[in-house]
């Protein structure tokens, strides 16, 4: 952590199209739209791998830190 940041294994890159497929594949709602993007939300984020392990990100947005 650092100054009260939470980092988490995946990130959605400046790739997304915002098409939200990967926001209906987190099993725990840490998949948001965002205003330019969908992000991830660090504090729900489980690092479980669902938003990228079956490859639903039609753009390849969903990168690993």
């Amino acid at each position: 952590m650092e100054r009260g940041r939470i980092s988490v294994a995946y990130r959605i890159t400046e790739a997304c199209v915002k098409c939200g497929a990967c926001y209906y594949e987190c099993p725990f709602g840490a998949i948001s739209e965002g205003e330019e993007q969908y992000v991830i939300d660090p504090e729900k984020c489980t690092e479980c791998g669902a938003c990228v392990e079956n490859i639903y990100c039609p753009a390849w947005a969903i990168a690993t830190e």
